[in-house]
């Protein structure tokens, strides 16, 4: 069977250098995080640092796969290794939910037994967080303009951000009221986030992985386009799927009408990429009296 393939050269990431000043510098300060937390005794403020560093760990992995992307097919992988930046995403999500249910089950125990907690340490270390946040969101801004992977971190500091302020809320209840439960009470805020969040996300990575079809375009929609096209009596056996995040490829047999000829599937190749931007097709085109029998629309 012909194929027909349009190759991705990812661009060398430029701005790389930035992303790692970025990761060391959330790295450096999840720690300052952890030792003022485990000092000061809020369980909120070893939440939002564990948050800070699910981030690096996450751009760390993302920058890593990202290279590994980059790698051409060869025998071992003759897809090519586009699919290590979804493997990446899929670790980090997992490992996020993971951390999430850890801290509400930390943050219901605490609940149960409030701990004395020194309300000053909070305020300036989580003050501190808040500006390294802000200043990472910078380093990433301009990138994150072009780049889907890049944009998740940019947000990911500006959720940051926003448990920052959360924590410094809990720190000032606690100096002003001596309000022991608002600190597991943002700890349970900032667990349920990470989860919302983590959930949402590993599904689309899954998906790829699963060899699902993308969400656009949909297989029927595709199968119904094919379907119309001149010299085309039936479309069955489609398979739709992902290469990788941005590449989608198609597979199916063609029942041609009228004469045979190659420029059926030439048309049905060149409307694949116009209409859908399917640049990877496989198409097997059958005559009327030689059409595989008893095979569905869509699979197999």
């Amino acid at each position: 069977m012909p194929h027909d393939h349009h190759h991705h050269h990812l661009p060398v990431d430029a701005g790389g250098k930035r992303l790692w000043i970025a990761t060391g510098i959330n790295i450096g300060l999840t720690l300052a995080q952890i030792v003022a937390g485990l000092i000061s005794g809020s369980l909120a403020l070893i939440a939002d640092a564990i948050h800070n560093l699910s981030d690096a760990i996450s751009l760390v992995l993302a920058l890593v796969a990202r290279r590994i992307a980059r790698r051409p097919a060869d025998a071992e992988m003759t897809f090519g290794y586009g699919r290590a930046e979804v493997v990446a995403a899929l670790i980090n999500y997992t490992t996020l939910i993971v951390l999430s249910v850890w801290l509400a089950a930390e943050g219901v125990m605490r609940m149960l037994d409030p701990q004395p907690i020194a309300g000053w340490v909070v305020v300036i270390v989580a003050t501190l967080a808040l500006i390294v946040d802000a200043v990472t969101a910078w380093l990433t801004f301009r990138m994150a303009r072009d780049s889907m992977n890049i944009r998740a971190a940019f947000l990911h500091n500006l959720a940051d951000a926003l448990g920052s302020i959360g924590v410094i809320f809990a720190g000032t209840l606690v100096l002003l009221y001596d309000w022991r439960l608002i600190d597991p009470i943002v700890t349970l805020l900032i667990a349920a986030y990470i989860l919302w969040h983590a959930a949402s996300e590993v599904m689309p990575a899954i998906r790829i992985l699963m060899l699902g079809s993308p969400g656009t375009p949909h297989a029927e929609e595709v199968l119904e386009a094919m379907r119309a096209m001149p010299g085309v009596e039936d479309v069955h056996h489609l398979h739709l799927w992902r290469m990788q995040e941005h590449e989608t490829a198609l597979e199916a047999h063609v029942v041609q009408c009228g004469p045979r000829s190659d420029a059926v599937r030439q048309s049905l190749k060149a409307m694949l990429i116009d209409r859908f931007a399917i640049h990877h097709s496989t198409i097997e085109v059958e005559p009327p009296e030689a059409a595989c029998e008893g095979i569905p629309a869509i699979g197999h």
